[in-house]
């Protein structure tokens, strides 16, 4: 077996802190979710990091290890993800 080889960066640093979940968005740009500090930011394809919002401050620091996993609602009017400081399946709109 061969790889097809490492990808390329699409975006990094600024908003990004541990990223641990991704998902498309209607739209096309990515959604991704951060382990570290528990936001979700959005990054269209071109690689600018366009929005970012908290979906959880619980822990120390806050946030921390709580995101991963990531899925778009049916018809695009949020997102589901898994808080796993809580223990639960939520959704942002």
């Amino acid at each position: 077996m061969t790889s097809a080889g490492v990808g390329q960066t699409l975006t990094e640093g600024r908003s990004l802190n541990g990223p641990l979940g991704m998902a498309i968005a209607p739209n096309g740009d990515v959604l991704s979710v951060n382990g570290n500090n528990g936001r979700i930011v959005e990054t269209t394809p071109g690689g600018t990091q366009i929005a970012h919002a908290y979906l959880d401050r619980t822990g120390t620091p806050p946030g921390s290890g709580a995101l991963f996993g990531l899925a778009v609602q049916p018809g695009g009017r949020g997102v589901y993800f898994v808080d796993d400081d809580l223990n639960t399946l939520q959704i942002f709109h």
